[in-house]
């Protein structure tokens, strides 16, 4: 092979990033049905190509999906496209916020918590993450200690990423400890944060830019969606909505 063709082959490697790594699925087309529920990812897929998840299955029994693929509102209309829709809602008694992650939702405990698998396995830096998103708050009806005092107020959604170096996926269960916290984990390498608040005009684009704490190789990824932040203490809207389509790493 000529050497200066090789070279040129080298030189598009390092500018457009041999290691510009993505996570399956971040456009949210590939989605299943199984008993009732909804899964973004394909229905055979192998337990390595099942990286997205949501509270669907442990609500599976009562007949309820907070995260459905969305296939006539989306981003970049074509051939096959969807999106992600995901939506907090009252269940019976409970209030329970919507969310869609990179992991694996294990059961529910006790009626009240959850048992889950948070993180997939990533080692690149990207600079940044990007989408599109749309966002439809609800005012807050459900509250809980400490966010009585949001009562009445518009619910607030989040996209975040962090990228830790967990030796392996993050298991929680919220009965016994709260959801990963991204400001106070000492294994966090980098991290993301987009606060939704206040209604978009339709899908809008967004990029959140990474801010990192070392130059450490990342083991984990661990992306987190919901359209109420504080939905882990049972506090926001019944009926908040978010939208999420096309997401993407930067480098």
């Amino acid at each position: 092979m000529n050497k200066k063709f090789i070279l040129a082959l080298l030189s598009v490697g390092v500018c457009c990033g041999l290691h510009a790594q993505q996570i399956r699925n971040m456009g949210f087309d590939t989605w299943s049905k199984t008993g009732g529920s909804w899964y973004p990812y394909a229905k055979e897929a192998p337990a390595d190509q099942q990286v997205w998840d949501s509270a669907n299955k442990g609500l599976s029994i009562l007949g309820v999906n907070t995260t459905t693929p969305e296939y006539n509102h989306v981003a970049v209309p074509g051939k096959g496209k969807a999106a992600a829709k995901v939506v907090s809602k009252k269940v019976l008694w409970a209030f329970v916020a919507g969310n869609l992650f990179t992991g694996r939702f294990n059961k529910v405990v006790d009626l009240s918590g959850a048992d889950m698998d948070f993180g997939v396995p990533f080692t690149g830096r990207p600079k940044s993450l990007s989408g599109y998103v749309h966002y439809q708050p609800k005012p807050i009806n459900y509250v809980q200690k400490p966010y009585q005092h949001l009562k009445g107020t518009s619910d607030v959604g989040r996209i975040e990423v962090i990228l830790t170096d967990w030796d392996g996926r993050k298991h929680i269960d919220t009965t016994k400890e709260p959801f990963v916290d991204g400001d106070k984990d000492p294994h966090v390498i980098g991290r993301a944060v987009l606060d939704l608040e206040g209604e978009t005009d339709g899908y809008i684009p967004f990029e959140i830019t990474f801010q990192y704490r070392n130059g450490k190789t990342p083991k984990y990824a661990f992306i987190f969606v919901t359209p109420s932040r504080y939905g882990a203490s049972f506090t926001g809207g019944s009926g908040s909505t978010v939208y999420v389509d096309e997401f993407r790493f930067n480098y």
